[in-house]
């Protein structure tokens, strides 16, 4: 085990290294120059494209959910506990600085998920089923031809593997923890941990397995109602806590563009580098967006939209929605509301969620703090699993066929009981390594294809100008 374990360590510190961060932002500075800089010049019409258009009602046919759907089971997949855990990870190990990287990593991956959006749906098909199906498979196999078909199948291997992992029994963990802590917040002498994570294993069972055996309309339905849910009761919470502390918000900016270039003035020594605090920034935009890695435009294949265009101005949408606005929200919550108790944050030691939890407690108390951050894990943690069984499910069937889904469905079930009440930590942290080889097959046919996304924006353009 300790040779497998090193064997992945190994595999993992390339992945979510350096050469695949530069792979991942490289990929997006070349989308965006190529689409000369599409998110910018058009973020107004896609603000009014998309969170414009969200009290709109529109109607989807068999087998498809509407634009709104999609992308909220998209953004259900990507807003999960790398929102509140991974960004207390980066402005510990990384500085305050780590913040700047990490806006900088989501206005360039803004483009890179508008491209693989569009792609998703310009080259899905329908399955035996009559459902919409699209991804990185389907647009390397249609839109680089049949002999490309073996990258397809890659991908689809890390990402059906990693969905046990990354978007199962990860999330289905934190759902436990963060549980298992209010309970303590409120009897510190509770002993019964096991007992309640059995009864949460049993629950989340239940619930998964009603939405993921209901087919994509379900899923859709759920994440619809869900997502803007959980977001507001977060955003809301945060906002509240750094008004509260509003006194503290022009330290806390400039640590954080000092901190982006000179760290050692603002930790004390603790941040080595400049080079680290890109490094943790970047890591945790990419790993809270997803922008690159091709879950999420499985999703966003399942649409009733026809113009893919259309339904890539979600991606641009779904980036800043998740990065933007969110992680930035728990990075000025955890840095506001800890100053405004004169706490200082202890740089190079990773914290954990007891800091967030502590930061909103400076408003709603600590008990109040801790219910907050566990209705929130459990909120983003619960969505993930949602859409990552649809991720998996995808891939197996576009793998073994439409025979396959049912018993991998099965097996995803059993899986969020193994994750809610046992530790497999090896298991998970392979599992975060096949995510990070997902994005090695999606980049290469994301950028074979950029001249497609440059051929349909300029074709979605010049037809509304036209109009």
């Amino acid at each position: 085990m300790e040779l497998i374990a090193k064997i992945n360590g190994a595999i993992n510190g390339v992945v979510w290294g350096a050469p695949m961060l530069i792979l991942l932002v490289g990929a997006g500075i070349l989308l965006t120059l190529m689409t000369k800089g599409m998110q910018f010049r058009k973020f107004g019409y896609t603000m009014k494209n998309t969170l414009g258009k969200i009290f709109q009602k529109s109607e989807a046919g068999e087998g498809e959910i509407t634009p709104f759907q999609a992308m909220t089971t998209a953004l259900a997949g990507t807003v999960g506990t790398g929102n509140i855990a991974g960004i207390i990870t980066a402005v510990t190990l990384g500085g305050p600085g780590s913040i700047f990287w990490l806006w900088i990593t989501a206005l360039i991956g803004m483009c890179t998920k508008y491209s693989e959006v569009l792609l998703a749906v310009k080259f899905r098909e329908k399955n035996e089923k009559g459902e919409w199906v699209g991804g990185p498979m389907y647009y390397i196999k249609n839109g680089l031809g049949k002999n490309w078909k073996w990258l397809g199948v890659i991908f689809c291997i890390f990402a059906a593997l990693a969905a046990f992992g990354i978007g199962n029994a990860v999330q289905v963990g934190n759902i436990t923890s963060s549980i298992n802590t209010v309970i303590t917040a409120f009897n510190p002498a509770f002993s019964a941990q096991g007992t309640v994570n059995i009864v949460l294993g049993i629950i989340l069972v239940v619930l998964v397995a009603v939405v993921l055996f209901g087919g994509i309309k379900r899923l859709g339905s759920v994440t619809e109602k869900l997502v803007p849910f959980m977001a507001v009761v977060y955003i809301v919470a945060c906002v509240v806590v750094i008004v509260a502390n509003a006194g503290t918000l022009g330290g806390v900016f400039h640590d954080i563009f000092t901190g982006a270039f000179t760290p050692n003035g603002i930790t004390g020594g603790a941040v080595g580098s400049v080079m680290l605090v890109i490094t943790w920034g970047v890591k945790r935009g990419v790993f809270s967006n997803e922008a690159g890695l091709g879950s999420a435009p499985i999703a966003h294949a399942t649409t009733s939209e026809t113009d893919c265009v259309k339904q890539g101005l979600y991606g641009i949408f779904e980036v800043f929605m998740d990065t933007i606005v969110i992680c930035t929200l728990t990075g000025l919550t955890l840095m506001c509301g800890l100053r405004g108790l004169g706490i200082e944050i202890e740089y190079g030691v990773q914290g954990d969620t007891s800091l967030i939890s502590t930061a909103l407690g400076s408003v709603f108390g600590a008990k109040g703090g801790a219910i907050i951050i566990a209705v929130g894990l459990a909120l983003f943690a619960f969505s993930t699993v949602l859409s990552w069984s649809l991720y998996g499910t995808r891939c197996v069937e576009f793998l073994f066929g439409s025979k396959a889904v049912r018993p991998y469905q099965v097996i995803f079930i059993i899986v969020i009981f193994v994750g809610a009440t046992m530790d497999l930590g090896l298991a998970w942290d392979i599992a975060d390594t096949l995510n990070g080889l997902m994005a090695i097959p999606n980049l290469i046919g994301v950028i074979a294809l950029s001249g497609v996304v440059v051929r349909e924006t300029k074709r979605h353009f010049s037809e509304k100008a036209s109009k």
